[in-house]
């Protein structure tokens, strides 16, 4: 395999530029102007940062169930600076994962079809076997949330546990394990579904929105500080 990737990736270098056309403009125009149809299903989740208190049991759990190496991650929580004066202080915290976006730049433009969006569910995930390392996915994420597996040799990311616990019938790890209930997962088709009235009942806010990705991770956001979109 290692062989193929290098004679790819030489190919693919080749017919780049001697097009003419940079690599940074093959992935910008490609990764805006495309538009993906949705499925029966459209999984996404809600993460309530009033309720996030930054235990980082979701990040162990998603490590533990999917078997994620060391030095790697595919999701984090991150602390916000303080916010107030002692002995008031407080502290936001985040989560920095997959969007699984309904128009997920990496997919528009991966090579191979490694990076697609699953057409059941509307979860963004990666065929290890077909990926050839080529970085692409990693280049047009604007969220910056993938990775280089160190032992697949493959772009990696959350896929909401879909090869683990979803297969099971379960929540993906992260929502299992959080002690708050911070995480709320379901379908976002069904108008009933928790995550669906959640996002009805609560103010929530998207990261990057203005850049037509429509990624189905919505947070709650943490009552200081501002809401970004």
């Amino acid at each position: 395999m290692t062989c193929s990737r290098r004679n790819f990736l030489a190919g693919a270098g080749a017919v780049i530029f001697t097009t003419g056309v940079s690599g940074s403009n093959l992935l910008g125009r490609q990764t805006l102007a495309a538009t993906m149809e949705d499925g029966p299903k459209r999984y996404g989740m809600v993460h309530d940062e009033t309720l996030c208190i930054g235990c980082t049991a979701c990040t162990e759990a998603c490590r533990e169930v999917n078997k994620v190496p060391e030095g790697v991650s595919r999701l984090q929580i991150v602390r916000s600076e303080p916010q107030g004066e002692y002995p008031n202080v407080d502290y936001q915290f985040t989560r920095i994962s997959c969007q699984h976006c309904d128009n997920a730049p990496c997919t528009h433009v991966c090579p191979t079809g490694a990076a697609y969006k699953d057409p059941e569910t509307g979860i963004v995930d990666v065929d290890a076997f077909k990926c050839v390392g080529c970085g692409y996915c990693l280049a047009a994420c604007p969220y910056q949330v993938r990775f280089f597996n160190p032992e697949t040799k493959a772009a990696d990311k959350c896929d909401f546990c879909r090869k683990t616990n979803l297969k099971e019938g379960k929540e993906p790890a992260c929502v299992e394990s959080c002690p708050t209930k911070a995480l709320t997962f379901g379908d976002l088709n069904d108008p009933n579904s928790k995550v669906s009235q959640l996002i009805k009942q609560k103010p929530v806010y998207r990261e990057k929105v203005g850049l037509g990705t429509q990624p189905k991770l919505y947070k709650v956001p943490h009552g200081k500080g501002e809401i970004k979109g």
